[in-house]
């Protein structure tokens, strides 16, 4: 069986810290990040706002993103492999449909991409409200760093717009709060997990 977990949200909202969690505990889990395919400094386009546009899905070669995914779905036993992935010795089995592999999808514009928007078995999201965010994002070391302004006037507004649009698509999102412990946020999101596999069983 195949399991495909989306956890997108604000940036610095702790998505990163869940999913790294997540794949400790989950069987044959693997994951692909969405930073991993921001496009080069040099194919960011700049705004009216008058900043690089980092935050909007034109940034990112969602293409190559999707390519990633099909692979994992194609053939979860062979990617996982080739990502350095311990899978459990059942995974040998004859039949690997008879085994769970999950994949979990992490970034802050997974739900505004059309294409991927049907991957998922389950979608998470976690917000935390704008000063926390602020404050968070300020304590981050950038490759690229943040020019003066750039929260206020691109990445908040950004995020607010993409919220929207993701909140309108009518999918199913469970939400979560960034602002709870790193352990509460994992606990509610393993048993979720685990519920819904025995569901699928």
């Amino acid at each position: 069986m195949k399991y495909i977990i989306g956890i997108g949200g604000v940036t610095n909202g702790g998505k990163t810290t869940l999913t790294n969690k997540l794949i400790k505990t989950l069987p044959n889990c693997c994951v692909v990040h969405q930073d991993d395919f921001f496009k080069k400094p040099d194919q960011i386009e700049v705004g009216e706002d008058g900043f690089k546009q980092w935050d909007v899905i034109t940034a990112l070669d969602m293409e190559a993103m999707m390519n990633t995914i099909k692979g994992w779905i194609e053939n979860p036993v062979k990617f996982a492999r080739s990502h350095g992935v311990t899978l459990s010795s059942a995974s040998d089995v004859a039949n690997p449909d008879e085994q769970i592999h999950i994949l979990i999808v992490e970034g802050f514009l997974l739900y505004n991409y059309p294409p991927l928007l049907d991957a998922f078995n389950k979608r998470y999201y976690i917000s935390i409200p704008r000063e926390e965010c602020k404050k968070r994002r300020s304590t981050r070391q950038y490759t690229v760093p943040d020019p003066p302004g750039l929260f206020e006037g691109h990445v908040w507004p950004m995020y607010l717009k993409h919220r929207t649009e993701m909140e309108q698509s009518c999918l199913d999102f469970e939400y979560l709060d960034g602002l709870k412990s790193k352990e509460e946020i994992y606990n509610q999101v393993y048993e979720d997990i685990q519920n819904n596999l025995l569901n699928r069983l």
